[in-house]
């Protein structure tokens, strides 16, 4: 058998074994509880490699690989900040999030300030980041398909947004959570191997590769990019969004709304901290190993953004055979993180918007559920639309403009409403609606939208969105402080129920909540 034929074999195989998990998932399914949150029954093991697995994505994989082989260790950057989000996580939302959250985003913050428009623009902001991080996998599956079967961009794109989208959604989280624990098992072997090998070929020594790579390339190979003051600027907001926005990623914080109790919340997140440190260490070496086997121009030859280095690698190190078990792999990969993403994106649409925006809670939960599976397809429909655009994008830093939007709008209102006892409903929107606008318009004007003829210089727009979110916040919170109906529920009940243990997650089976009263939706 040919190496194509080889890898579209395994691939079929993954792809098989993931939708038999996603049928037996979905005998064990409920309700809507079931759907968002699992019921809330997951243990902290599974959920911490589910966790895992939601970022150790086809995006993560083959961008930061891609990145390193290319620009060396500025490269790194992309990846230096993620193990400090997941520590920010443990100390300061995990249990918070499980205690407060029933199925989205929008319901922890809501349980301190209920309001249509508030609730509206969470749900707004979780569907951008969302499709953003759709974008992401379409772009890496496409292009590794496309390396597999020959098959035009755009046709694997179409089939992977149709095929995947459909069947992850229908699914529920119950489902997402065993494709997650299998693809990351799978993947963190396959990098596993895949390094030992690359080591193999230069005496065994981890750093081995970069001292190569040093050797034939010179100092710039190993040492960061020389920068002026806009790429120094560029690093620090890239930065400042991957820390702040992990916290605020939609299908991250859901995550922590599946597990029994806090103290499974916290041990999911030390368990995904370690995992996400050690695998984003080995992709240093993966990238400096593309680039001392594939070489350079081979590497930009097969894709500008380097987001074919690692499959790349894996055929120049093992052959057909690691080639084909790496890209089938990254196809299987795909399933899993679009099926969190799917999940939380029709939640912001189901029991966000038309639930409670629109319908004041009074929809039966058999029609939200409904509304949420046709959602997602719609959803997924419109990131497949982006990707097409997106084609030679380095899936890194789409991820990272994901993280700067989250980072300007979600993380702030989430944390402001933990832990600022005056903050309220009108700082809340303020923050969340201002943020919004300020990082997504920042990123359109920006160099990587309009290139020479940009009106702002960052890439990356999060070291001026996120000031501007919290100034929104402040002034929104003072203008308000005087209207009783925005204060929300008191400060010290919310403190009791998210740190005290006394939250009360709706879990499968339960009711949804009542309509909110019109008192608070003004």
């Amino acid at each position: 058998m040919s190496g194509h034929g080889l890898a579209i074999a395994i691939a079929v195989v993954l792809v098989g074994v993931t939708v038999a998990l996603a049928v037996y998932a979905s005998r064990q399914l409920g309700g809507t509880g079931d759907h968002y949150t699992a019921g809330g029954r997951l243990r902290g093991w599974q959920n911490g490699i589910a966790l895992a697995g939601d970022q150790i994505s086809a995006g993560s994989f083959l961008g930061i690989t891609g990145a390193v082989a290319l620009t060396g260790f500025s490269g790194f950057y992309l990846a230096a900040g993620l193990p400090a989000a997941y520590l920010l996580i443990l100390l300061l939302i995990a249990e918070p999030l499980r205690n407060l959250g029933r199925y989205t985003l929008a319901d922890a913050v809501c349980a301190r300030f209920e309001g249509r428009l508030l609730r509206g623009s969470v749900a707004v902001a979780t569907l951008i980041i969302s499709v953003v991080y759709m974008v992401i996998q379409f772009v890496g599956a496409g292009l590794v398909s496309q390396l597999l079967f020959g098959i035009d961009y755009w046709i694997v794109v179409l089939f992977l947004g149709t095929v995947t989208t459909l069947y992850t959604v229908l699914g529920g989280m119950i489902a997402t959570t065993y494709i997650q624990i299998f693809k990351a098992s799978v993947l963190l072997v396959l990098v596993a191997v895949l390094t030992l090998v690359s080591i193999s070929r230069t005496g065994w020594n981890p750093v081995g590769p970069l001292l190569h790579a040093r050797h034939t390339l010179g100092d710039k190979a190993i040492v960061p990019l020389h920068m002026g003051t806009t790429s120094s600027l560029e690093n620090v907001s890239l930065s400042l969004g991957l820390v702040l926005g992990f916290m605020g990623l939609p299908h991250v914080v859901l995550r922590f709304m599946t597990v029994r109790d806090g103290r499974a919340a916290r041990d999911s997140t030390r368990l995904a901290m370690w995992i996400f440190a050690v695998f984003f260490l080995v992709l240093i070496i993966l990238g400096y190993s593309a680039v001392n086997e594939v070489g350079p121009a081979a590497l930009l030859k097969a894709n500008k953004a380097g987001n074919l280095a690692a499959p790349q690698l894996a055929q120049a190190v093992g052959g057909q055979v690691l080639f084909a078990l790496i890209s089938g792999v990254v196809i299987a990969t795909v399933l899993a993180v679009l099926a969190s993403l799917a999940i939380a994106s029709s939640g912001a649409v189901a029991h966000d918007l038309y639930t409670q925006v629109i319908k004041h809670g009074d929809v039966a939960p058999d029609r939200q559920l409904r509304i949420s599976r046709v959602s997602g397809g719609v959803i997924a429909g419109i990131a497949v639309l982006v990707a097409l655009a997106a084609k030679d994008k380095n899936v890194a830093f789409l991820s990272n403009v994901a993280f700067a939007i989250a980072a300007s709008s979600t993380t702030p209102v989430l944390l402001l409403t933990l832990y600022w006892p005056s903050f309220n409903r009108a700082g809340a929107t303020a923050a969340m609606i201002g943020g919004l606008i300020v990082s997504c318009g920042l990123v359109i004007v920006g160099p990587d939208v309009l290139g020479g003829s940009h009106l702002f210089g960052l890439s990356i727009p999060a070291l001026v969105s996120v000031p501007a979110a919290l100034v929104f916040a402040y002034v929104g919170t003072r203008l308000g402080r005087h209207n009783p109906r925005l204060a929300g529920t008191p400060y010290a009940e919310i403190r009791r129920r998210a740190f005290g243990g006394g939250g009360a997650a709706v879990r499968s089976g339960a009711r949804e909540p009542a309509p909110v009263p019109a008192s608070a939706n003004h």
